[in-house]
């Protein structure tokens, strides 16, 4: 999808009558990660991993004092239009926290949570904070990675990213699928089948992928990814099974049930180190590597996302210091 649809789409989440507002903000779309919407409070935008306002005018602006605030009223009129004037219709979105729209933005909600009797979340009313996250395709993002993700003759290699918070991971799982699937000068094309389970990765709009995963990969969408994983493996037959977001041990057994069915994975997690991993699911560090043959570790450096270093059958390898992850 190229940057003018991204920004048509983008400036469709909003109604037609605060467009000229946001116009000139989302003409600047992949510099902003974030909108983050309080009624009542200033707009504030993160660019660039910078955190900035609008003016009444829709212009950014530094100063807090010249910051637009939005109303309740606003704020209820966009959720409305979100939902295409049917809350009642996105209560299974609502009760997950966020809604994704066209384009593969995800609209994240918080309120007033209502239970059920046994204690779950049946939906979220009097929603008075949004933030809309902003869908970013960087193709060519795993460029930097290809070389090692494939061995003689080649095979492919089990792959885990391993970074902190906002450093990428998401963008570089997306385009190693992408790559994956459509084969590159590395390998040929396989069957890819990705467990979306917070429409992260494909960015689905009524089940239709908004990002380019790849002309072989099929998405289960919105689905656990323990469950998601024995569904696409029993109906989908991939020869690689991808992830966002590996939390639980539940989730680690179902990739080891996927990994003796010959798969290979693609996982991402949140850490630094494989210590924080080995604290997470218990035992040690090296037992990772009877699933993972390649570890990638990402953080930010010099106001960017780069690749520090891989490690493969236990050997560190440096990686340049300015790849794009």
């Amino acid at each position: 999808m190229g940057g003018a649809g991204v920004e048509n789409t983008l400036l469709q989440i909003f109604p037609e009558k605060q467009r000229d507002f946001w116009r000139r903000a989302v003409s600047c779309q992949n510099r902003i990660q974030e909108i983050r919407l309080r009624a009542g409070r200033p707009i504030v935008i993160y660019r660039e991993g910078r955190e900035s306002y609008l003016d009444a005018q829709g212009q950014f602006t530094e100063q807090l004092c010249r910051a637009a605030e939005i109303t309740g009223g606003e704020l209820e009129t966009l959720l409305q239009h979100i939902c295409h004037y049917s809350l009642y219709a996105y209560e299974d979105e609502l009760k997950q926290g966020f809604i994704t729209v066209r384009g593969g933005h995800r609209v994240g909600v918080a309120g007033q949570a209502v239970l059920e009797s046994d204690g779950r979340v049946r939906t979220i009313k009097n929603i008075s904070f949004l933030n809309i996250r902003i869908s970013h395709e960087v193709k060519g993002a795993a460029d930097a990675v290809m070389p090692r993700m494939y061995g003689p003759g080649g095979a492919l290699k089990s792959a885990l990213i391993l970074s902190p918070p906002g450093c990428g991971k998401t963008t570089l799982l997306r385009d190693l699928i992408r790559q994956i699937s459509d084969g590159n000068s590395y390998g040929k094309g396989l069957t890819v089948g990705v467990v979306d389970e917070r429409s992260e990765i494909a960015g689905s709009y009524c089940g239709v992928p908004q990002n380019d995963l790849g002309l072989r990969t099929d998405v289960l969408d919105g689905c656990p990814k323990s469950q998601g994983m024995f569904l696409l493996l029993r109906s989908m037959s991939p020869r690689v099974i991808a992830i966002d977001e590996l939390g639980c041990r539940e989730e680690l057994d179902q990739l080891r049930q996927a990994a003796a069915c010959g798969c290979r994975i693609l996982a991402t997690a949140h850490g630094e180190t494989l210590g924080d991993l080995a604290r997470r699911f218990g035992g040690d560090a090296g037992k990772w590597q009877d699933l993972f043959e390649l570890i990638i570790f990402l953080r930010k450096e010099n106001g960017g996302c780069v690749v520090t270093r891989m490690e493969e059958a236990g050997a560190s390898v440096r990686w340049g210091s300015g790849e794009d992850a």
